[in-house]
């Protein structure tokens, strides 16, 4: 099985109040530290997908545009699934704090014969930290077609593997700027250092 990565950028990053990807701790966008997990996992080839066309190019990554740009989650999974060729597809969320190839290898060695494997994390499922078969794109599709845009609803129908084990710090995002370390964080952003 051959396992190809993708980073979903393409967020509105409301609650955060800037653009999540470029957020630096540590000296590292929040971007490149999923883009170097999915890499130190193994995969290849690694997608951007949504964001910042021009921004993403400066770090020297692969830009995908989404094909249904602000319409949440699933469209970009969808992207995803369409853009990788891989039996395996990660998809990671650009704002994991810390990332981990430990994690993804986790992930998608649970798949089995599964369509899909998500990691569980005090009960609650971590959509944007899972590895799809490539094969399950018709399927999300057809939910896609009929107004589904969360993927937890679009999974009807799938089978599924519950990853339940691995540290939840893997799976830990920033939504809002008290969800960002306290130490290591760069103020600035790389757009506004160019």
């Amino acid at each position: 099985m051959t396992l190809g990565g993708a980073v979903l950028a393409g967020g509105q990053s409301r609650r955060m109040g800037r653009d999540k990807a470029f957020i630096e701790i540590n000296g590292r966008p929040l971007l490149q530290v999923a883009v170097d997990a999915l890499t130190s996992a193994g995969a290849d080839p690694i997608i951007v997908v949504g964001g910042d066309d021009d921004g993403i190019s400066r770090l020297g990554l692969q830009h995908v545009a989404d094909l249904w740009p602000g319409e949440g989650p699933l469209g970009a999974i969808i992207t995803a699934l369409n853009a990788v060729e891989a039996d395996l597809v990660a998809v990671l969320s650009c704002d994991l704090i810390a990332a981990s190839p430990l994690a993804v290898r986790t992930v998608a060695g649970a798949i089995g014969t599964s369509d899909v494997a998500v990691p569980v994390v005090e009960g609650r499922s971590q959509w944007l930290h899972s590895v799809w078969r490539r094969s399950s794109q018709k399927h999300l599709d057809t939910a896609f077609a009929a107004g589904i845009r969360a993927p937890r609803l679009a999974v009807e129908g799938l089978a599924i593997t519950h990853v339940l084990d691995g540290d939840p710090c893997w799976y830990h995002d920033a939504d809002r700027p008290e969800d960002l370390p306290a130490r290591g964080l760069r103020s600035e952003s790389i757009q506004e250092d160019s």
